[in-house]
């Protein structure tokens, strides 16, 4: 198919590129209230620690499904709205439903079934600002507008963590008659309007650029119409997969097995681990589960405050080295849970990860819009989330009998060794940057 993006684009300046990226703010807003949150509700709605894994399996099933399919898809749209915005603002509409209806659920197949909606939906919005940023921006200026998404994320999801105990703060108490606290289910409802109007934003305020030949693609996209064409470009696309991608794919794997071991147990782990609470209904496992979620802000404001940093100190040194020692804070951040009892020294464990969060966020994906061809950029970026979703199926399906079989049933420090865990895992992660071939980096930095 004749590809729309052209070798290089013009220079945005970079007001340009915070419009462009603002609707990652709203993304990030509701998976950091999911992931800060969805481990208590699920407790709170009867689940038990063995169980909660495997109730997390929506969001790599609906990843590993839509992402590829939607980026395949948006490589060959083209209408009133541009290439990738019809799929930010479908996204958008639905996931803003769903997480406004989530906090309402009265039983936990109600919950689980709402948190399908919301993942299927966040990935039909999330999954087309990877492409856009290479559909935009001049090879150049990738790594700044990565970066940027970084900065939007970090943003997000520190309001995000915040928000229920802020809300407790203000005074709002009791829960709903299914046992949520009603500082989440505000902090959901608040979620769903900024998701709304910050992907919004980004519609109403920046365009895209059309195909270059436009008789020529709309021939070549009337020839790959129909469900048939699409699975075999998404097989193709696999099978042609860049020699760098697939490195960076073993990255990623140990990346995100050792993210998920956080997000599914850091916040039970703090309840338990540093307010020493056993009762998933106790006052002191609610105050344990609103500090977690506040410790979670740490890590996300660490994000935005270095994000801006990386693309001078990749330029210094290289993307990979920046990687490579950031993944290396995280790891070291989520091990130092072990040593630590006192909730106010808590968020020094997330700096680490904030740095390491940052990195994640943009190096892999500047490397990677480097490496792939243009007119394919939509469906690599949705195949690369295959990376980020194994490893989450790996831990929604694994980490129940490892609990049971490792750890012992009803433990009630299985989250903490699974937070230990992911420490190593992010370590790994960093070991394995150094396979990697960079081979979009600027001249000077190295591979």
């Amino acid at each position: 198919m004749n590809g729309f993006v052209p070798m290089e684009r013009p220079r945005l300046r970079f007001w340009q590129m915070f419009n462009m990226s603002f609707g990652f703010l709203g993304i990030q807003f509701g998976w950091g209230l999911q992931l800060a949150n969805m481990s208590a509700v699920y407790e709170r709605l009867g689940a038990r620690s063995d169980q909660v894994p495997l109730l997390w399996l929506a969001a790599p099933l609906t990843g590993l499904l839509v992402q590829p399919i939607v980026g395949a898809l948006s490589d060959r749209t083209w209408g009133r709205l541009g290439r990738r915005r019809p799929y930010f603002l479908t996204g958008a509409i639905l996931a803003s439903i769903a997480l406004f209806v989530m906090p309402t659920s009265s039983a936990l197949w109600m919950a689980a079934t709402l948190l399908w909606i919301l993942d299927a939906s966040i990935n039909i919005s999330m999954e087309p600002f990877r492409a856009f940023v290479a559909d935009k921006l001049a090879v150049s200026q990738r790594t700044a507008g990565f970066v940027m998404q970084s900065f939007f994320i970090g943003v997000g999801a520190s309001l995000a963590n915040a928000l229920p105990l802020v809300f407790s703060w203000m005074g709002v108490q009791g829960s709903t008659a299914s046992g949520v606290p009603l500082s989440v289910k505000h902090s959901f409802q608040v979620g769903a309007v900024v998701f709304f109007l910050a992907v919004l934003w980004t519609i109403v305020t920046t365009s895209e650029f059309p195909p270059e030949d436009p008789a020529a693609w709309d021939r070549a996209r009337r020839g790959r119409r129909g469900l048939g064409p699409l699975v075999a470009e998404i097989a193709a696309s696999i099978r042609e997969m860049p020699a760098t991608m697939r490195q960076l794919a073993v990255v990623q794997l140990f990346t995100w097995l050792g993210l998920f071991c956080m997000w599914l147990f850091f916040v039970p782990a703090t309840a338990r681990h540093v307010f020493g609470a056993t009762d998933p209904q106790s006052a002191r496992y609610t105050q344990g589960i609103e500090w977690g979620g506040f410790t979670f802000a740490f890590y996300s404001i660490t994000c935005f405050l270095v994000a801006l940093a990386l693309p001078r100190l990749a330029r210094r040194t290289s993307r990979k080295t920046v990687h490579a020692a950031a993944l290396v804070c995280g790891g070291v951040g989520l091990l130092s849970l072990y040593l630590i009892h006192n909730k106010y020294l808590l968020p020094l464990s997330m700096v680490g990860v904030g740095i390491a969060w940052a990195s994640i966020l943009s190096m892999p994906y500047a490397i990677l819009s480097t490496a792939v061809p243009a007119q394919r950029m939509g469906v690599y970026m949705g195949v690369f989330n295959f990376f980020i979703v194994i490893p989450e199926i790996v831990a929604a399906i694994g980490f129940g009998p490892l609990i049971r079989l490792v750890f012992g049933e009803g433990n009630p420090n299985a989250p903490l060794d699974v937070v230990m865990l992911g420490g190593v895992c992010l370590l790994a992660a960093a070991a394995c940057v150094g396979l990697v071939r960079d081979v979009g980096a600027p001249a000077g930095t190295g591979t």
